[in-house]
């Protein structure tokens, strides 16, 4: 297991990206002891509301208003974007068995949803980053597919999470 495999799977990790838990505390404690799979699910559900909204922010004030305002949400859309890439990975791995049964059996009864959206995924993620590192995102063909994809993640990624909240939902119920 790597260092943030470790980090994530420790109290450390609450701790430090939330400054209000401390040991002794009763909704620290039921955090920490909270399966890592609905920790990592109720991360990436979060980030990919940030990512969204701010993606759509960002399309909008790319016609209609000042360059800084473009800007601004262009920072919060890369920010959660590779928060969302970091999350999305620690999803996979906790779901592993399922793609490991995909890759091995096809298909089959497995969720065609849930294979879309992991190729979805994998596309708007080699699109991000090829705008980030080589091409000059702003007004570009691939922005513009890197969107209509995104456009296509929100909604199927929407489906993917209504379909699980109850499950999701059961995760905060404290026994």
């Amino acid at each position: 297991m790597g260092y943030l495999s470790y980090f994530l799977s420790t109290k450390s990790f609450l701790v430090y990206f939330h400054p209000t838990f401390c040991p002794g505390n009763q909704y620290f404690e039921y955090l920490c002891n909270m399966k890592k799979i609905f920790v990592i699910d109720w991360w990436v559900t979060a980030l990919f509301v940030i990512m969204a909204v701010s993606g759509f922010g960002m399309h909008i004030s790319g016609t209609r208003c000042p360059h800084e305002i473009w800007h601004n949400w262009a920072i919060v859309h890369t920010l959660s974007s590779i928060a969302f890439l970091i999350a999305g990975a620690f999803h996979i791995q906790t779901h592993w068995a399922w793609y490991k049964g995909w890759f091995k059996n096809g298909i089959g009864n497995k969720s065609r949803v849930t294979a879309i959206l992991s190729i979805i995924f994998v596309v708007i993620s080699i699109t991000g980053i090829l705008l980030l590192a080589v091409i000059d995102g702003a007004n570009s063909g691939l922005g513009l597919w890197h969107y209509r994809f995104g456009i296509a993640m929100t909604i199927i990624g929407l489906g993917h999470f209504i379909k699980r909240f109850p499950i999701l939902k059961k995760s905060l119920i404290r026994k």
